[in-house]
């Protein structure tokens, strides 16, 4: 019944990047114009409920974009139009997560943001705990945050307004 090609836009990106405001905005522009099902699927939302299981260790990290890939698979298949924001830190993570879909129905989105921007937004003080040694093995800081090597399309948020940013991502990846 349901005619929607569904599919699962990932932004990846460091924590202050921008990647729940970007996904927000673009969820309510695709909202209103009524030719979507949408669903944001975000990494502290899960942590809270399907993945207050998971610590932070690597093991944790990757079985927790392990289970936000399934459920974004689940949506597309259902004809969603899943937005999906994790940090991502890693190249085997992304290939894990675009592996589970077929190459028209995700697209990866960097948010390449300089680490410098971020700590300035730094939207919960976590950058500021971790410099202060109260949160070890955060990704920017002393955890890694690899370059994505295939991603579909880049957006810097310290240049580029939201709107700007949601009108180019909807532009090239044909929202």
């Amino acid at each position: 019944m349901n005619r929607q090609k569904g599919r699962v836009i990932w932004l990846v990106g460091l924590s202050g990047s921008g990647k729940s405001t970007l996904a927000d905005a673009l969820a309510e522009m695709l909202g209103h114009s009524g030719q979507h099902r949408i669903y944001r699927l975000d990494g502290d939302t899960l942590r809270d409920g399907l993945n207050s299981d998971l610590g932070f260790k690597q093991q944790d990290r990757d079985e927790n974009l392990r289970r936000a890939a399934h459920v974004a698979r689940l949506f597309a298949e259902e004809g969603y139009v899943v937005i999906a924001s994790f940090i991502s830190p890693l190249e085997s993570q992304r290939q894990m997560v675009r592996a589970q879909f077929g190459p028209d129905q995700y697209s990866e989105v960097w948010l390449s943001t300089p680490l410098s921007v971020c700590e300035q937004r730094d939207p919960k003080g976590l950058y500021r705990k971790a410099r202060q040694g109260l949160i070890p093995e955060f990704t920017g800081i002393d955890s890694a945050f690899e370059t994505p090597e295939c991603c579909d399309l880049m957006l810097n948020t310290a240049t580029q307004t939201v709107s700007g940013s949601v009108q180019e991502l909807v532009r090239e990846l044909k929202l």
